[in-house]
């Protein structure tokens, strides 16, 4: 008797998880013959395709998934008693083609070679290094911030449409892949979510939909806010699949961009996640240090933590969990603490290439 298709499908679950697993243990494998081989090829093909369009395909394809699962739950609820084994089928069958898509799309980048490895950075540096960092920073932020308003107390407010700056945020990796040809970004495929709310809601500012490779970002967000997101989103579109990895080419791409405004948020982003390790390390020295930032700047950071704070709820926490627990198990063991990397990319980069 011939076995249904989604019998193989439901089957072949296991091994495709082992060889995932067992392919993630060979990282100059993936980044050579993934991310700098196939990968680039499958992103441009969606952007391509996708990137026209002026709203978010993903969303509504995630709208109607959610729809049909609802429903297919529904109509086959039954069935859990009278014919378990064929609604597992069903199930592994749909996950299996899932999961290989994640992986064949974009996951496997997770598992490339760590980013400092690639730039030839250290991955450790000292509490000495992270204060000279951290000093230029404070220069650079403060210099924009009085350039822009004029008044070191005034916070900066982009006088730009949420899509116009998207649209700017491209030029700041036009400039950097001057320095590193790889992170040529075009065509352009980001679009403000329409999820926004509940987006929010759960405490994040943006992600990639890794089926369609289109960049969403959060419209509610604070916009001094939206172009280094906007950017984040953007290296995760260009193959950088860690958070940290993300934030600091995100940093970069929008410190290398020509507008000020935009060279504004990428340097106060940097400058806040050097102060926050310091305050990690030394809470006294903290202090210290952040008496040397302008008010305005100050001002704008509490700009976003009353933001944050306004969409508190009860089920954020759940939320954040979940996603601690998919990067764990997407080779970023230390969850979403790793996201402090991103200051040892940042502390040995301007090491080495001086602002």
């Amino acid at each position: 008797m011939r076995k249904n298709p989604k019998t193989y499908l439901a089957l072949a679950l296991l091994p495709l998880y082992g060889l995932i697993k067992y392919i993630s243990g060979y990282p100059e494998l993936v980044e050579q013959v993934y991310s700098h081989g196939m990968y680039p090829y499958i992103s441009k093909m969606f952007r391509f395709a996708l990137g026209w369009l002026p709203f978010s395909f993903g969303d509504l394809m995630y709208a109607f998934s959610i729809i049909y699962i609802l429903r297919w739950l529904y109509i086959n609820r039954k069935r859990i008693v009278t014919d378990t084994k064929n609604w597992l089928t069903d199930i592994l069958a749909a996950v299996t083609v899932i999961y290989f898509a994640f992986h064949l799309f974009w996951g496997m980048n997770y598992y490339r070679l760590p980013l400092h490895r690639n730039l030839n950075l250290e991955a450790d540096y000292t509490t000495e290094q992270l204060l000279d960092v951290t000093r230029i920073l404070i220069s650079k932020t403060n210099s924009l911030q009085l350039q822009l308003t004029k008044n070191d107390t005034l916070k900066v407010d982009i006088p730009f449409s949420k899509t116009e700056i998207m649209k700017k945020s491209v030029a700041g990796y036009r400039n950097l892949k001057k320095q590193f040809p790889h992170l040529n970004y075009p065509p352009r495929s980001i679009k403000l979510s329409l999820f926004s709310v509940p987006l929010t809601y759960m405490g994040f500012s943006g992600y990639l939909n890794p089926l369609t490779n289109e960049a969403q970002v959060d419209y509610l967000i604070p916009s001094y806010k939206f172009p280094t997101t906007t950017a984040h989103e953007i290296a995760h579109q260009l193959g950088y699949a860690a958070e940290n990895e993300a934030n600091f080419i995100g940093c970069l791409a929008s410190i290398n961009n020509d507008n000020l405004y935009l060279k504004y948020s990428g340097y106060a982003f940097g400058l806040r996640h050097c102060l926050n390790e310091i305050y990690k390390r030394d809470p006294l020295l903290f202090e210290n240090t952040v008496v040397n930032v302008n008010p305005g700047v100050l001002k704008n950071y509490e700009e976003t933590r009353l933001f944050w704070e306004s969409y508190q709820n009860p089920l954020e926490p759940v939320f954040k969990l979940t996603y601690n627990s998919y990067l764990q198990a997407n080779n970023q063991a230390d969850g979403m603490e790793s996201y402090s990397y991103v200051v040892a990319l940042l502390v040995n980069y301007f090491q080495k290439f001086p602002a």
